[in-house]
């Protein structure tokens, strides 16, 4: 595989971490450092991890994860965008701690939401004969810069704009799990 397919397929894989990372950032007021990396990080870990684990798998589960990683996708996207509008529309914002994305089963979902993709791509690898080592390496890494400035580009927006960013940034994450889950349906 040449650099240029696999920096575009790594461009693409990240456009779901970047899109959450916005969302995230908009709603996390003030963004550290260590909010940063451990978006970044874990985006780009499920990233680089998921072709590993489809190519790992190769043919002889394809049929099932293909069936079903739209709709988990789906569900994890409605799940925690739903929360997070929720938490914004809620009266009583000063007394309630509000969800950290970065942090937990926030993080866990979200990383592995976003990278459902990268799993099928694995697949695809696997089948054309490709060694997936570069390419996850640099899935990975596409993936973590993507999260970084998509986090710090969201702060600056959400600083900004409030809770209509966090009720935005819920929307978002609804909007990627409905694209993803239309793209499968279509398709098929």
């Amino acid at each position: 595989m040449d650099l240029t397919s696999l920096l575009a397929i790594a461009v693409a894989l990240a456009m779901d971490a970047f899109a959450v990372s916005l969302a995230a950032g908009a709603v996390l007021c003030p963004v550290t450092y260590r909010h940063c990396f451990r978006l970044g990080f874990h985006f780009g870990l499920f990233q680089g991890l998921m072709p590993i684990i489809g190519w790992l798998a190769g043919t002889t589960v394809q049929q099932y994860i293909v069936a079903w990683s739209h709709w988990i996708a789906f569900g994890l996207l409605g799940f925690i965008g739903t929360r997070m509008i929720r938490e914004a529309m809620a009266d009583d914002r000063e007394d309630r701690p509000s969800t950290d994305p970065s942090r937990g089963i926030n993080l866990v979902l979200l990383s592995i939401a976003t990278s459902i993709d990268a799993l099928a791509v694995g697949l695809s690898l696997a089948m054309i004969g490709v060694t997936i080592w570069l390419p996850a390496l640099v899935i990975g890494l596409v993936a973590l810069g993507f999260s970084v400035a998509g986090v710090l580009l969201g702060n600056r927006i959400g600083s900004a704009w409030g809770v209509k960013m966090e009720v935005a940034g819920g929307l978002v994450l609804i909007g990627i799990g409905v694209k993803i889950l239309l793209k499968h349906l279509v398709s098929n």
